[in-house]
């Protein structure tokens, strides 16, 4: 089976947001980001580096278990699992030789989370797919968003990292590309074993000489893993569609995914509640395939390593009634 067929007949994915971001849960020095998504939190408080690299000091999940994350996902009836490997925040989640800014050489954890993913998926029979943010880079000088002001979600916060890194005009995305994103992007190609696709996100600065070649690197070290559409400049194998947006078309004319939260945020929210019912995500699901599109729901686990609570006996409810015969 090729892997465009397998996805049109996967179905059903669990994305996953966890990072740095996940200690902060939405807070910071006592005030909340209602409203707004978690991960960004560093963005939406203009964190300096120096305060928001202390939190390495405190990443230390000690219940993280990827077989439990990926069991979970199987047990929903999923049948891949897309993983943070680095977000908008710069910080990896993998050991990476480019960057001691990684969970391996900068926590006390020094473990590398995309191996341990990769390793639980292929003794579970799930593909692993990878987010990597290859525009918005916060830790890095000349990381991208800086062509653009203060558009980030209803105009909360800019793209760019102006805090720590206030010359947007000194600032040069290639040096960026070349120094970081393009030799990470490499190592999360070449020593994690096949991945089903590379879930990019945000191109706002890429020219499309760079996003040719983020693709054809893509296509040169797994000729099999797809790429979505957020890569940019009208490049991608599939379409990712806008975060949490349902599509109505009976028909699509490519394929075509929904990358949906279980409640409001991406990343770990303690406050957020708002928990979408089996009901609600089963009915999703249904519509979904019945319009030939993926459905991909996110979990935001903790800074334990705690996929939350009602995410978890939703998604074993969900998986419960999807596999019992009628």
């Amino acid at each position: 089976m090729d892997s465009k067929q397998w996805f049109r007949e996967a179905g059903f994915g669990m994305m996953i947001h966890w990072g740095l971001y996940s200690l902060l849960g939405g807070e910071w020095k006592g005030e909340r980001m209602n409203g707004y998504i978690a991960e960004w939190a560093q963005q939406y408080f203009r964190i300096p580096l120096d305060e928001y690299g202390k939190l390495c000091d405190c990443f230390n999940p000690v219940f993280f278990d990827a077989e439990e994350w990926v069991k979970l996902a199987k047990d929903a009836g999923m049948k891949y699992v897309v993983f943070t490997s680095k977000h908008h925040d710069g910080f990896a989640m993998f050991h990476s030789e480019v960057s001691k800014y990684n969970v391996f050489d900068a926590t006390p954890f020094k473990r590398d989370v995309v191996a341990e993913l990769a390793e639980a998926c292929r003794k579970h029979g799930l593909k692993l797919g990878l987010y990597y943010s290859q525009d918005l880079d916060w830790q890095h000088p000349h990381g991208g968003g800086y062509t653009m002001g203060k558009v980030w979600c209803g105009d909360a916060a800019y793209l760019t990292n102006n805090w720590d890194y206030p010359d947007d005009k000194a600032k040069d995305y290639s040096i960026c590309f070349e120094e970081k994103i393009k030799p990470q992007v490499k190592e999360i190609l070449t020593k994690y074993g096949d991945l089903c696709l590379i879930w990019f996100d945000v191109p706002v600065t890429l020219s499309k000489d760079q996003t040719d070649e983020l693709y054809r690197m893509v296509k040169k070290y797994q000729p099999d893993c797809l790429v979505n559409s957020r890569i940019g400049n009208g490049y991608g194998d599939y379409e990712s569609a806008e975060d949490n947006f349902i599509p109505d078309a009976n028909a699509l004319d490519r394929l075509y995914e929904s990358p949906c939260t279980m409640n409001d945020s991406w990343g770990y929210k303690y406050y957020d509640n708002n928990w979408k019912s089996a009901d609600r995500i089963i009915d999703t699901l249904r519509h979904l395939r019945s319009v030939g599109a993926n459905y991909l729901l996110n979990v935001g686990p903790d800074h334990l390593g705690r996929i939350p609570g009602p995410s978890v006996d939703i998604l074993r409810e969900v998986g419960r009634r999807i596999n019992t015969p009628k």
